[in-house]
């Protein structure tokens, strides 16, 4: 067996620190940093996968999904690795390394001016950009994926037996870590999105907002490094999980016993307790019922995946939603990514007071409250809070525009001259008073018989699309903010202008030296033409073309309350539940089980996507909620027949048995061996007499 050279030396006590060993502070700080890189960098990915790459939404939400679910697919790569191999302390650090070499590679990848020849702000070649983002995202899928079986469980054997209450509450300071590092990330990182940086035209900052995690994995890999014998600090326990037992070996057993049933599926053959039993003509009895106790756990893990399927689209479906919302805060400003970080803030304030205040009063009420209950429980949540998330975007849609589709054509006209005007439309003259619109529609706009192209969709990220129209004589230098807009000629109309919130100011000037300033407050994602009349002494009239944004972002809340309260009674819950239900050599494997199910969870994203095609984002919603709430009906049902273990006291049964066993045949061996001694001497003695007489014979003659 290739293994780590440490792990075959006998297991060292670690320093303490108020009864925790030494070690278990390091790893708290590793998964801290490791956390701050990946939710740093998947709380701008959806975002960037539509602004910068130009992804629509639905495609955009099918990478990312497709992306979440790989980091949770190669957990089970990372812990055959950790246990067959190399240990977990060597597969943390080694692909580590490959998910810091992900990170960069994608921060590279946001760097537009590495293609951008034109220097227009636009990458010329949006394939290479394409192309490099998937290959830092598979590193990363690669790297986060391998470790996360790994930490957990090697935090897990930091402790001594008799420290189960210790280990419980690492295992609780592990997620507070979690959501400690992404609830800063889901901070700092929006804001280094929102920077403007560039070599020849200013874009956001997609390359700092993606570097930083970077950095902060390289701090993990860092801090992993300074955890090897060579160096007292940590003292880290390798624990040899190699000696007990192999996890490749257990997964070959369960195939044996597969097709050892298979041969013997007559009904000539006995029957045997269960399928695994079929394995014991090849394998000892020990190893069958390590596997046996992981089968259990892993039955039990088939309905678990929808949960997850609601609870990553926090950053998809939810991020988007937040994209068509008003995200002002009484004067302080929340970008949509930013609301991701309401998830790991409740988390920080929800697990002390679950540990510390409503499981304790619920023991005291005498209910058994057991891990799977609060596994259902967390599933339930979940589902209501789809339910909410559903009731906002009805609201939502009440206040978006209704553009008219391919077969429709509605008109508004606008009167940019200080004279009545008659507009005849489908036979009626309609009165149209100066600097005023008359709204028939929304596709088209006429400016006294010229015709300009309307906004046909809402402005991105927030911001607001701001035209000019010149009714004046002469042409006019426009400028909004620092950007000079340009001449715009006579009875002419500019382009749309993205205007962040705020209060916003335009300049307009024209080559006599006459000019004015016009100062406006803008919301979230609305639309405006400006009107500039043929005088400058009241700078002109703003019409609206698309209503901002009004349902505030503060309404997602209660959603984001309810999903990690799930999250908390679920997902802690299930780690602690992994780790002791799972064998002695199986833990990491079961750990990356656990994990595995938030990987089928994406995908089911993608298939239920997909296969509903619903027009209404609210619908999906329900669906979503409906789908978990049956899960959760069927898991209860599971839970219920469920029956709790001690992996060590089994172990240590069958070991006792086995030794046994061994002493019985040792010793039968030994009476054996001493009994065909004896029958020898006797046949030896035998033979001496036989010879005596015959010379005793022979001297009489």
């Amino acid at each position: 067996i290739s293994a780590d050279k440490e792990l075959k030396k006998p297991k060292k006590k670690s320093p303490k620190v108020c009864g925790y060993p030494i070690s278990i502070f390091f790893i708290v700080i590793n998964e801290f940093c490791e956390r701050f890189s990946y939710y740093g960098m998947r709380a701008v990915l959806v975002l960037y996968f539509k602004y910068f790459l130009r992804w629509d939404d639905d495609f955009a939400t099918t990478i990312y999904h497709t992306f979440v679910a790989l980091c949770y697919l190669t957990p089970i790569l990372g812990a055959i690795i950790a246990d067959s191999w190399l240990g977990k302390f060597k597969t943390i650090v080694y692909l580590s390394i490959v998910y810091t070499l992900g990170q960069v590679v994608l921060a590279v990848s946001a760097i537009h001016d590495i293609t951008d020849t034109n220097k227009d702000g636009t990458p010329d070649n949006m394939t290479f950009h394409v192309a490099l983002s998937m290959v830092g995202l598979l590193l990363i899928a690669l790297g986060t994926g391998g470790i996360k079986p790994c930490v957990a469980a090697f935090g897990g054997d930091q402790f001594e037996d008799h420290q189960e209450k210790q280990r419980g509450t690492f295992f609780s300071i592990f997620y507070l870590s979690i959501n400690a590092g992404s609830l800063l990330s889901t901070i700092i990182t929006p804001i280094l999105r929102g920077q403007e940086c560039g070599i020849h035209t200013q874009q956001q900052c997609y390359p700092l907002a993606f570097g930083v995690p970077a950095a902060l994995m390289a701090v993990a890999l860092s801090k992993d490094s300074t955890g090897s014998n060579r160096t007292p600090v940590p003292h880290f326990i390798l624990v040899n999980t190699m000696l007990i037992g192999n996890s490749s070996l257990q997964l070959c057993s369960s195939s044996f016993a597969i097709k050892n049933r298979f041969r013997h599926r007559s009904s000539q053959y006995p029957k045997r307790e269960h399928w695994m039993d079929w394995a014991d003509e090849k394998y000892d009895k020990l190893l069958i019922a390590q596997v046996k106790m992981v089968l259990k756990v892993l039955f039990l893990y088939i309905p678990l995946p929808m949960f997850w399927a609601l609870f990553d689209q926090q950053g998809s479906r939810w991020t988007l939603q937040a994209t068509t919302m008003d995200g002002d805060f009484g004067g302080l400003t929340i970008q949509p990514d930013q609301m991701q970080t309401v998830n790991p803030i409740l988390i920080l304030i929800l697990v002390p007071i679950m540990d510390s205040l409503i499981y304790p009063l619920i023991s005291k009420c005498k209910l058994n409250f057991t891990p799977l209950r609060r596994i259902t429980v967390g599933m339930f949540f979940a589902a209501m809070a789809f339910v909410v998330a559903a009731v906002v975007q009805l609201q939502i849609d009440k206040t978006l525009p209704k553009f008219p589709s391919n077969s429709e054509m509605q008109v508004k006209f606008i009167n940019a001259v200080n004279r009545d005007v008659q507009v005849t439309a489908g036979g009626h003259d309609l009165p149209l008073k100066p600097l005023t619109v008359l709204y028939s529609t929304s596709l088209h706009v006429l400016f006294l018989c010229l015709q300009f192209e309307d906004i046909t969709k809402k402005p991105e990220q927030g911001a607001n699309a701001i035209r000019f129209f010149n009714g004046f004589d002469t042409a006019l230098n426009v400028t909004v903010g620092d950007k000079e807009i340009g001449y715009i000629l006579p009875n002419n109309m500019s382009e749309y202008t993205s205007v962040k919130h705020g209060d916003a100011g335009y300049w307009i000037r024209n080559d006599a030296g006459l000019e004015c300033f016009v100062k406006q407050e803008l919301g979230f994602g609305s639309s405006y033409t400006l009107l500039i009349p043929p005088t400058l002494t009241f700078g002109g009239k703003k019409i609206l073309d698309i209503e901002p944004n009004t349902i505030s972002m503060a309404w997602q809340i209660p959603q984001y309350f309810l999903l990690t309260a799930g999250e908390v009674v679920f997902s802690v819950t299930g780690l602690e539940f992994s780790y002791s239900q799972a064998p002695s050599n199986m833990k990491a494997v079961l750990q990356a089980g656990w994990l595995l199910t938030v990987a089928f969870g994406n995908i089911i994203v993608l298939i239920v996507a997909e296969a509903a095609t619903l027009e209404d984002q609210w619908a999906e919603y329900i669906l979503f909620a409906a789908l978990l709430v049956l899960v959760c009906i069927i898991f209860a049902i599971m839970a219920y027949f469920y029956t709790y273990i001690d992996p060590a006291k089994i172990e240590a049964h069958f070991a006792n048995t086995e030794y046994g066993e061994k002493e019985r045949k040792k010793s039968l061996e030994m009476a054996k061996k001493a009994s065909f001694q004896h029958q020898d001497e006797d046949k030896k003695g035998s033979d001496s007499s036989s010879d005596e007489e015959e010379e005793s014979k022979q001297s009489k003659m």
